[in-house]
């Protein structure tokens, strides 16, 4: 669960960490209102669960009341990453000087956390890897001793910061991985962290990613998450029971079993696809329970095909096909080719079922193969 960046910056305020002063707003009215109270130049920001915002247009530097009401009318309602925009963060602009990049995850292969600290903040972490790992300052951290004070500084001295500064921005490292793992986050990252002409160190942006399956060690912040999700895909999917999760990619997935989705979704990224979520029917699925899955995989926006891959088990392939077939007989039009792989007890039966809207493929590969191949624009 990722928390929207107010959300993020109340946990890091609380926690010490300094940000700057700022308050949500959820229509046009409320935004200049908030933009007045503080001053201009402020900072309207989407609130958003996913990052990019900035390349999207989600985020603005604006000085006036028209600069604000103009800015607000064009990101309120605008989709970033399959999100409507439904709220704005209003703050003070900060003026930096320099931005830095602090972040705290879990390195699997090493199987200890890390933090990292970089002089080049503002931009995609990702990119300074590839392209300058060097600008990257990093420490292992051994979770039952946590992170030491020297090892922040090593951290921060490895990524070439000015020492005028290190020690106030190997404060906030510390702060930053107390907050992961107190919080039991799977990610904790400030970029940038804006140091000013002053020396002060701010944390002009804040993102929280939460493990979700410790959400009940976290009672506050999972009420976030529930206010946070409300109307959302994620909720539909949570009333139908349905297991699910949304991703970034364009191929949707209606699976039995979350091994055999977990299959699919690293098949489709084998073949050069993208998934657009994971979704788990569970077994012995009925059929208002695959059409309630493919209704949450229509309505993504960003799915261009449904892939539908279901093993029989004890549950005969026949059965599966006639829940499809009355699923899909709502649609008088598929909002999306549909491509089904059906294996197992009684498939070929439910092959020979299944209406001829969806195109059926006998293989696991050749019909990921085919969904990513539609996604791309292929020929249906």
């Amino acid at each position: 669960m990722r928390l929207h960046e107010y959300r993020a910056k109340e946990v890091f305020a609380a926690a010490g960490i300094e940000t700057p002063v700022s308050k949500p707003a959820t229509d046009q009215s409320a935004a200049l209102t908030v933009a007045r109270e503080l001053g201009y130049p402020v900072a309207i920001k989407a609130q958003v669960p996913v990052g990019g915002r900035g390349k999207q247009g989600g985020i603005k530097i604006v000085a006036t009341d028209a600069e604000l009401r103009a800015a607000a009318e064009s990101i309120f309602g605008m989709e970033i990453g399959g999100y409507q925009v439904e709220t704005v963060l209003i703050e003070d602009a900060v003026e930096a000087a320099q931005e830095l990049y602090l972040g705290v995850t879990m390195d699997r292969g090493e199987k200890q956390p890390v933090v990292m600290a970089s002089g080049s903040g503002g931009v995609d972490i990702e990119t300074v890897a590839q392209e300058t790992p060097e600008a990257i300052g990093r420490e292992h951290v051994d979770p039952a001793f946590g992170l030491h004070p020297y090892q922040a500084r090593n951290a921060v001295y490895r990524a070439g910061i000015d020492r005028s500064v290190a020690g106030d921005v190997a404060s906030v490292l510390e702060t930053l991985y107390a907050i992961w793992e107190r919080r039991d986050a799977t990610d904790a990252e400030i970029n940038p962290l804006m140091v000013t002409a002053d020396g002060d160190v701010i944390a002009a942006d804040a993102v929280l990613n939460l493990d979700d399956d410790a959400l009940f060690r976290q009672p506050e912040l999972a009420d976030f998450d529930a206010e946070r999700r409300e109307g959302t895909l994620e909720t539909r999917a949570a009333d139908a029971g349905l297991e699910y999760v949304r991703l970034d990619g364009s191929v949707g997935v209606v699976g039995n079993g979350a091994g055999l989705v977990m299959t699919t979704l690293d098949l489709i990224d084998h073949f050069g696809g993208s998934p657009a979520n994971f979704l788990d029917i569970g077994g012995g699925a009925d059929a208002d329970r695959v059409a309630a899955a493919l209704d949450v995989v229509f309505d993504d926006p960003n799915v261009s095909v449904v892939l539908l891959n279901i093993f029989g088990g004890i549950t005969r392939g026949d059965e599966v096909a006639s829940g499809i077939n009355q699923a899909l007989e709502q649609y008088e039009t598929l909002p999306d080719p549909v491509v089904v792989r059906l294996a197992g007890t009684k498939a070929e039966a439910g092959r020979n079922a299944l209406t001829d809207a969806v195109e059926t493929v006998e293989t696991l590969e050749g019909a990921v193969k085919r969904a990513v191949e539609l996604s791309q624009g292929g020929a249906q």
